[in-house]
């Protein structure tokens, strides 16, 4: 595996950080490190968004024949970094990261005309309807019902932890077309509208105090069978092929040592009796863990890059980033809450909203420590759990 990077590339990165430089706003940075969860707000992602798309940068990952950049891997792996490591906002992924691969890979001709272009320009924003109160790693278990009637289906049941479904103008989501065989084999894939009517979506606000997922609740919905992507009851196949790209992708690695980077900075600046806690033990030795951790990660992302340069899908290897990142994510928030110490007791939303004039109590970088360790502690569950990731792998790798 060749990890250096060629002189093109080298010119390439510092074109994308002349962009940076010229793009990103002092509001558009704040947004993001105000950022108390995994998602960013859709007030500030929807600008940069628009940013992206003005410049023809939106969608590093499509081809070139779809609206994407043409870029090879090494220019989307420069980008998904230096964006990070500039501290600019996180785009929203239901739409650019999982629908539209999705329907270059399994949609039709139509459902690619009509949906792709509205995905990058933003005039469609989407979230995701998987979980169900009782089904959630185990999602063949799925109980939203779909029945036919004519060429619609009516449905009825419930979706939960929607991100984002408050805002959204789209939803792509597995239903429960038929139950007379194998679990996996009633699912149907469909894309529908959220003004639809029947459709509630309610809150549902964490323990941090932040609102970022909903319920929502089906009561004779109808969606028309020609928004099936794929073939009706075969969607689950779809749904496999969705998640390795919400499981993959490049940048998670540099986003880890962003985050890592902070964390030292802040641990640097935090004095205790011993001196600075980052020379401390046994702070030290939790601090090289996250470390240890973030190379191991690092490399495994070249892996799936490896792959996918071959024209590999990402494969069992995301199951693994998956995991790697859920656990150090969550390593670096417990190292974040500890290093804020009491300071993270205080509840300051208004000290860390955009544009606001109020001083927060303690470090400014701390504000959204214990916020966002409340926040990932679904991390280890959402997009498929810990343990679904680890018997993924012990089959399709391990061959158990």
């Amino acid at each position: 595996m060749n990890i250096t990077f060629s002189p093109e590339h080298l010119a390439f990165r510092d074109e994308i950080r002349h962009f940076l430089d010229e793009s990103l706003t002092d509001e558009l940075r704040d947004a993001q490190m105000f950022c108390p969860g995994i998602f960013l707000d859709y007030e500030h992602n929807i600008i940069w968004h628009r940013i992206l798309h003005a410049k023809g940068w939106i969608a590093p990952s499509w081809p070139k024949q779809y609206g994407g950049t043409g870029w090879d891997l090494v220019q989307r792996y420069l980008w998904s970094t230096e964006t990070v490591l500039a501290g600019a906002p996180s785009l929203a992924p239901m739409g650019l990261g999982m629908c539209g691969p999705m329907l270059i890979g399994c949609g039709s001709k139509a459902q690619q005309d009509y949906y792709l272009p509205r995905i990058l320009s933003g005039e469609d924003y989407w979230c995701q309807g998987y979980s169900e109160p009782a089904s959630g790693s185990d999602l063949a278990s799925l109980k939203l019902r779909a029945d036919t009637d004519g060429d619609h289906f009516v449905l009825n049941g419930s979706k939960i932890w929607t991100t984002h479904a408050h805002y959204a103008n789209r939803m792509f989501l597995l239903v429960r077309s038929d139950d007379s065989g194998r679990p996996q084999q009633g699912i149907t894939f469909l894309l529908m509208d959220m003004d639809t009517s029947g459709l509630t979506v309610d809150p549902i606000v964490f323990a941090s105090g932040t609102h970022e997922v909903n319920q929502v609740f089906f009561d004779d919905v109808r969606v028309p069978k020609t928004n099936i992507v794929g073939e009706e009851n075969e969607g689950w196949k779809v749904a496999k092929y969705l998640l390795e790209f919400e499981r993959g992708g490049g940048g998670a690695a540099a986003s880890a040592r962003a985050n890592l980077t902070k964390l030292k900075r802040l641990a640097a600046d935090t004095q205790t009796p011993e001196g600075p806690l980052i020379e401390t033990q046994p702070f030290r030795s939790k601090l090289d863990k996250a470390e240890i951790q973030l190379e191991s990660f690092q490399y495994l992302e070249f892996r799936i890059m490896a792959a996918l340069s071959s024209g590999e899908n990402p494969g069992p290897e995301s199951s693994i980033m998956k995991n790697i990142s859920a656990d150090l994510g969550q390593h670096i928030t417990e190292l974040a809450v500890e290093t804020v110490g009491y300071f993270m007791s205080v509840d300051q939303p208004d000290a860390r909203t955009v544009g606001s004039n109020v001083e927060p109590v303690g470090p400014k970088a701390g504000m959204t420590a214990l916020p966002r360790y409340f926040n990932l502690r679904a991390s280890s569950i959402a997009g498929g759990s810990n343990e679904v990731q680890k018997n993924i792998v012990a089959k399709a790798v391990l061959g158990l």
